[in-house]
């Protein structure tokens, strides 16, 4: 599917999801028994995890930083099983981890994380979570990251109802004064027990979702990252490194990979982002283009990140597209319990 005709179907998903249209499939029937046949044998061979107990990540971190006068910066983590952490074994080697100590680090400010995501939720849980998250107003968070999509995919949630609840979540932590990053549905393409032609159609919806994700996040004032290297290319090439032991879940070195592509959008949206590399880089193929068209691209790069941008154009809203230069992150364990 090329870039344009992915940015048709990620637009008419986000405006079936905007304006209560039905679900849009992101399959053809006739492939669906095949699909069905391929699931059946793909759930024999993945698990659900060795590790069922996700690590208990949530804490202070970067306590040896100083900010006098200033509180620490809170972090929330919502979603699915990725953004739980699911598939490693301490804590410091979760996303939430790995991404608090990393912004502490460039923040030299204290950090104190909490996790609402949920193993196994569809972005339906989102309403859960973000209420959750927005319970006590005197704890609102500073930054907010979700990430959710797999789980949408593989039991086949209508798209443009994934959409609706995920807009609907950033739009209210953003109302409340939370900035908000998404990381966007991974290709589920490259899970290893997947067979075509379920690798070939899982591929091509995980990427539909993300460009639809991107559109729906970006117009309620989100920013997004694709994540498609979450179970994309690197994970293809190097699978004994980056994926877990269950073959689905990524590993703490799959972890890292999604923390160093996160993390710079994480800062970016605090303000902690040198301010030259906030211009887009034309030598990186960045810049402004309408969102559907910046989204489309997007979920075909893993690791590129799409803001909001000027508010509207000829083709509708425009977004930036960036491609961040990473950061390494280093695995961390949280010093306290969060009580800040």
């Amino acid at each position: 599917m090329t870039s344009m005709s992915r940015a048709r179907v990620a637009r008419r998903i986000a405006a079936g999801a905007a304006y209560g249209g039905g679900g849009i499939g992101l399959v053809g029937a006739a492939a669906m028994g095949l699909v069905l046949a391929e699931v059946q044998l793909a759930k024999r061979q993945v698990g659900n995890g060795t590790a069922p107990h996700v690590p208990q990540a949530e804490g202070r971190y970067g306590s040896s930083y100083t900010a006098p006068g200033e509180p620490p910066l809170r972090l929330v983590m919502l979603g699915d099983s990725t953004a739980a952490g699911q598939g490693v074994r301490r804590s410091g080697q979760t996303p939430g981890a790995l991404l608090a100590s990393g912004l502490a680090a460039v923040a030299e400010r204290p950090v104190v994380l909490r996790n609402v995501a949920l193993p196994g939720a569809t972005s339906d849980d989102l309403d859960r979570q973000v209420a959750l998250v927005l319970a006590d107003p005197a704890r609102i968070p500073d930054i907010c990251v979700i990430m959710i999509g797999a789980n949408d995919v593989t039991t086949r949630m209508p798209p443009t109802r994934s959409v609706r609840h995920l807009a609907s979540a950033v739009r209210r932590l953003r109302t409340a004064g939370a900035e908000v990053v998404v990381g966007t549905c991974p290709d589920l393409g490259t899970i290893a027990p997947v067979q075509q032609p379920l690798r070939w159609l899982a591929r091509r919806a995980s990427r539909q979702l993300a460009a639809a994700q991107t559109i729906g996040a970006v117009e309620q004032g989100g920013r997004t990252v694709s994540l498609g290297d979450l179970l994309g290319p690197e994970f293809a090439a190097n699978p004994r490194e980056l994926f877990g032991p269950d073959n689905y879940h990524p590993s703490a070195e799959g972890y890292a990979t999604a923390a160093m592509a996160v993390l710079p959008t994480v800062c970016a949206a605090l303000g902690l982002w040198p301010a030259e590399e906030e211009r887009p880089d034309a030598s990186r193929r960045e810049g402004f283009l309408p969102v559907a068209r910046a989204a489309a691209e997007a979920a075909s790069e893993p690791g590129t990140e799409v803001a909001a941008a000027m508010p509207t154009g000829p083709k509708g809203p425009w977004a930036l597209l960036k491609r961040r230069r990473r950061r390494r992150v280093a695995a961390v364990e949280p010093e306290t319990q969060a009580s800040a």
